[in-house]
């Protein structure tokens, strides 16, 4: 929202400079991002033509004599609009101008054109930097000052503040106004409105009915005729440009005008153009097509509200009129709309149809109904002041959503516990009175009115806001804390997730935040073949669009999507993971939201140097990068064979940690690789975070270094081809004496019988007591071997 300091000072006295003003609103709620000064024009004066004479070698220029009060100057001007008696900007010689062929700033100096010296200029509104008008020499209002620098008649400060969404009353001038009247202590002045009427009643003209009183609580109208369509004046003009709003003529420029000075959005149509002479405040019937103001033709829906005559639709409510009633070159008598709607139903038609404009943006927030009638008066007095005609007796105003405005109780107490300082109760009413509230005062409380535009306050807690804002937020004094801190609680899953983050990201990995929701089409690509999504997930109600229309059951979809746009732009490995919640359903409950970390690689294993190509990852990456992460966070782990059907069916392990499924690693199965458009193999890792929660907060304990040597045995082993080797390591681990066991090679082929393996390990043999012999190693691995022959039918390779 912009505010012109110049505009503002129309309605209220400002005594302090803008910097100190733009600080005032800004610690009041109504933040002041930055101030534009406008103007700051040197040598350059308001002078007034007193004779325009021809140039006695060129006919297309004459010479203008502009009187300064004090002075008189003669220039040599081509320009077509001259006047005597009008008043224009008069730049001496050595005042900065723009050059309107180039854009540049240039120095104006003495010169002859045509023989015939030119002592200054008058200038354009582009010479200025005012617009691009370079055609004709701008002309200044009639009650410019003679001879009063231009710097102190146009000059101007533009207040552009971001205004809160519960304020809808601050975006206009006459809202900053009062807010400025009650921050620095000044009287507000807003003349009142009035003007003729015609004998003839508005009732007897047109007529007003409402079908969606749901949709439109107030619709108020008036008629005015006899009007003559033209340019607004040069006042007008410049202070919509100043708002960066672009006149049209002056009925539409008066409604601009009147929107951005009492926040209420108007529209005005050709009473001519009206069929029935009536208006229906109606829902558009489905498919209804209107052809906007902007000539581009819009289908619309049910739950749309459109103002209608007895015929078709004039115009979309609150969003933008119908080119069928356009106030056009021929327009005589119009009917000026002031209206109040519901900032749901506005907001939804305007987004269904992208139709942004400052008056949807006003109505989407809520304005009171009750801005609509003195908005509607000012409006019809602006239009016979500057178009002419005449308003007919009366308004219309239909109001079927009136409410009676409810005074609210607020107590001193009530302030001090909330601010935790005593205001008394003159200075209560005070702030408040300064605001426009309507403060009814007993002994002992005060019963408080908000004013018609305040459709923001309800609740004894908002009086209480605007009592702290007005008297300032500084006035309240810093206090220590009557209690003590708090002592700090723990989270513990919040130091589990930037545990993993740092674990993670010392891995190579680059944390990815995605959204939460998805579509069937990504889950279904994640069970090869059957495009079956099991559980079903989640739907929510109101999707935005069919790519986030459900909950994620789970983080795969996601991570899959983001590798594969990644792989386009880059050649290199991908190591990506995601934490988040998932949702599971739950019967007649609320979904489950376990917190998920999920994590996937691929590519080669190391960036490409001179060395050669590298490998690429494989599944033991995946499950390294896993046992890593779990051996950081103290948590003692084992993998059994897995069952996901949506990872390779032989390159999977389960992740167990206390007896319980806690997670997942595995290749991506081959078909969800290419359902996601990725050509080489995808490593996942899926862990339950939840799972890991109760064996990370244990305290580690001290092991010291140990004393004596170890010794070292290798071993091979020929099993069956279906013995996992957890199940040979966890046999060898369970002996005391075995310290680390690692294997180092799998083989499969000759030498080795049909069905069967080999397996080769290394074993390390470590006492924390005394120094081993080779008869207490011989022993242990005689009882290792026996235990592997008899659980497992393993048989040392010779």
């Amino acid at each position: 929202m912009k505010v012109s300091l110049k505009w503002l000072q129309e309605y209220v006295d400002v005594v302090l400079p803008a910097a100190d003003l733009a600080g005032r609103l800004t610690m009041a709620g109504s933040e002041v991002k930055g101030i534009q000064v406008t103007g700051g024009w040197e040598n350059i004066v308001v002078g007034q033509i007193t004779a325009i004479n021809p140039h006695p070698n060129a006919d297309r220029l004459r010479l203008t004599t502009i009187d300064l009060g004090s002075e008189q100057h003669t220039v040599v001007c081509g320009a077509p609009n001259l006047n005597c008696g009008d008043k224009v900007a008069f730049a001496y010689i050595n005042a900065q101008l723009t050059d309107p062929h180039s854009g540049k700033l240039f120095r104006l100096k003495p010169a002859k054109i045509r023989g015939v010296a030119s002592d200054g200029m008058a200038c354009s509104e582009r010479e200025l930097g005012i617009s691009d008008n370079h055609e004709e020499i701008m002309i200044l209002p009639d009650e410019a000052p003679l001879g009063m620098p231009l710097a102190d008649y146009l000059g101007d400060s533009i207040f552009d503040l971001d205004i809160t969404p519960n304020r809808p009353d601050c975006l206009s001038v006459i809202g900053i106004a009062r807010e400025t009247a009650a921050l620095t202590g000044q009287g507000l002045h807003i003349a009142e409105v009035e003007y003729e009427e015609a004998e003839v009643s508005i009732d007897r003209q047109v007529s007003v009915e409402i079908d969606a009183p749901d949709l439109c609580p107030r619709y108020c109208a008036s008629l005015i005729e006899g009007i003559r369509l033209a340019p607004s004046p040069p006042w007008l003009q410049q202070r919509l440009i100043s708002y960066g709003i672009r006149p049209i003529n002056n009925i539409v420029d008066i409604t601009n005008y009147v929107m951005l000075e009492y926040g209420q959005p108007l529209h005005a149509f050709d009473y001519e153009r009206l069929r029935g002479k009536k208006i229906i405040v109606r829902r558009a019937d489905a498919g209804e097509v209107i052809v906007t103001l902007d000539d581009v033709e819009r289908t619309l829906s049910s739950d749309m509200l459109v103002i209608a005559d007895e015929e078709r639709a004039v115009a979309i409510a609150g969003v933008m009129g119908g080119a069928n009633s356009e106030v056009a070159g021929v327009t005589g008598s119009i009917l000026l709309e002031a209206a109040g709607f519901n900032p749901a139903s506005i907001h939804h038609t305007g987004d269904a149809l992208r139709l942004p404009s400052e008056a949807r943006m006003r109505f989407e927030r809520g304005i009171s109904p009750e801005l609509a009638l003195p908005a509607l008066r000012r409006a019809t007095q602006l239009i016979i002041q500057l178009a002419g005609g005449k308003a007919a007796q009366g308004l219309i105003d239909v109001y079927p959503g009136k409410r009676e405005r409810l005074p609210i109780r607020l107590t001193i107490g009530m302030v001090e516990r909330l601010l935790g300082v005593a205001f008394n109760l003159d200075r209560i009413v005070g702030a408040l009175t300064s605001l426009g509230f309507d403060c009814e005062v007993t002994a002992s409380e005060v019963r408080v009115t908000p004013p018609y535009w305040r459709s923001d306050i309800s609740l004894a807690v908002d009086l209480i806001e605007e009592v702290a804002r007005t008297l300032g937020y500084d006035k309240i004094p810093a206090a220590m804390l009557s209690q003590p801190l708090p002592r700090h609680s723990p989270e513990p899953v919040l130091d589990l997730k930037r545990r993993v983050r740092q674990s993670l990201t010392g891995y190579g990995f680059q944390e990815v935040i995605t959204y939460s929701l998805t579509s069937l089409e990504k889950l279904g690509k994640l069970l090869p073949g059957t495009g079956e999504v099991r559980p079903v997930p989640l739907r929510m109600a109101n999707p935005m669009t069919a790519d986030q229309e459900y909950l994620r059951p789970n983080l795969r979809p996601s991570l899959l999507v983001a590798l594969e746009a990644n792989r386009r732009h880059e050649s290199g490995g991908i190591k990506l993971f995601e934490l988040g919640k998932v949702y599971l359903p739950r019967p007649n409950d609320l979904p489950g939201e376990p917190e998920v970390l999920c994590g996937i690689l691929s590519g080669p294993r190391q960036e490409r140097s001179w060395l050669g190509d590298s490998e690429p990852v494989d599944f033991f990456d995946a499950r390294g990068v896993v046992e890593g992460l779990l051996d950081r966070l103290g948590i003692d782990a084992d993998f059994k064979e897995g069952s996901d059907k949506g990872l390779h069916p032989r390159r999977q392990v389960s992740i167990v940690i206390a007896g319980s499924n806690a997670g997942i690693i595995g290749e991506v199965h081959s078909r969800v690789v290419e359902a996601f458009e990725i050509s080489e193999p995808v490593y996942l890792f899926e862990i339950d975070l939840a799972a890991c929660l109760p064996f990370t907060a244990n305290c580690k304990a001290f092991q010291p270094v140990p004393r004596f040597p170890a010794m070292v045995r290798d071993i091979a082993l020929v099993v069956s081809s279906g013995v996992t080797h957890q199940r040979v390591r966890d046999i060898v681990k369970s002996f005391p004496l075995a310290a680390r066991v690692e294997i180092f090679d799998v083989y499969a082929g000759e030498q080795v019988p049909e069905g069967k393996k080999s397996l080769a390990y290394r074993i390390t043999f470590q006492s924390p007591t005394h120094t081993l012999t080779d008869e207490e190693v011989n022993g242990v691995q005689r009882q290792i071997l026996d235990r592997l022959s008899s659980e497992l039918g393993a048989s040392l390779r010779s």
